[in-house]
């Protein structure tokens, strides 16, 4: 039974807040968290505030406990994948640790993604992955962040969903969070450096050209790349407020 609009609106805001709590470590493994509580605390129904610690038990933040409540989880069995998760993470005191496991994720995953989709993506797969690398060039060079952002996170979930690897499909999103906060903590430059648009291209170039190794190659080079950049901002201090 699907959960009425304006339960899901009143949930939203308390899930958000308690899953950063969780993960920032102002409620620490072993908390106990009782519904009476929760609900006083946010002032809703105990149906809305059991729903919410179900998303949340969902996500493995916290588990039920027969006559105790709901226990917050250890982080090793955080749901690691979800998108939820990864945001909060990023936004939290651990977000080096996370960039750096996401840009290992990404150098590990990206380029037999993108040898993946120059054997098996469709014809307008190809089209596309190099209109979005044209794209990612115009609005690169103009410095327009918002939009190259959207443009940059298109290109990679394409890879992704067309390299005829289901799992690596299932990261798209994994790959939009990390995307995405690069950009929000300013980790990108004004106008994106021109070797990595030129890295784009070449992907996009060797996949319309069904030219695994290249577009393998290629993507190893750009995600090297990110990894190096990430590793130089870590040497420098630490990661921009």
């Amino acid at each position: 039974m699907q959960m009425p609009a304006g339960a899901m609106v009143l949930q939203e805001p308390i899930v958000d807040t308690l899953g950063r709590e969780i993960i920032d470590g102002l409620l620490r493994p072993g908390d106990r968290l009782t519904l009476e509580s929760l609900q006083a605390r946010f002032g809703v129904s105990r149906t809305v505030m059991r729903d919410g610690m179900r998303v949340l038990e969902s996500l493995r933040l916290v588990y039920a406990k027969r006559r105790i409540g709901l226990v917050v989880q250890e982080p090793r069995f955080w749901n690691a994948y979800d998108r939820r998760v990864i945001r909060w993470r990023l936004a939290g005191p651990g977000r080096e640790r996370q960039f750096t496991e996401l840009t290992e994720l990404r150098v590990a995953v990206e380029p037999l993604a993108a040898a993946g989709a120059a054997r098996r993506a469709p014809e307008e797969a190809r089209a596309e992955i190099l209109r979005l690398a044209a794209e990612m060039r115009r609005l690169g060079e103009a410095g327009d962040l918002e939009a190259f952002l959207a443009v940059d996170i298109a290109f990679h979930s394409l890879l992704l969903q067309a390299s005829g690897n289901s799992m690596f499909a299932e990261l798209d999103g994994v790959v939009a969070e990390v995307l995405t906060g690069r950009t929000e903590q300013g980790l990108m430059p004004f106008h994106p450096r021109a070797k990595a648009l030129d890295e784009h291209d070449a992907v996009a170039a060797a996949v319309a050209a069904a030219d695994g190794p290249g577009a393998e190659a290629h993507m190893q080079v750009l995600v090297d790349e990110v990894r190096a950049a990430l590793e130089a901002t870590l040497t420098d201090g630490q990661l921009p407020d």
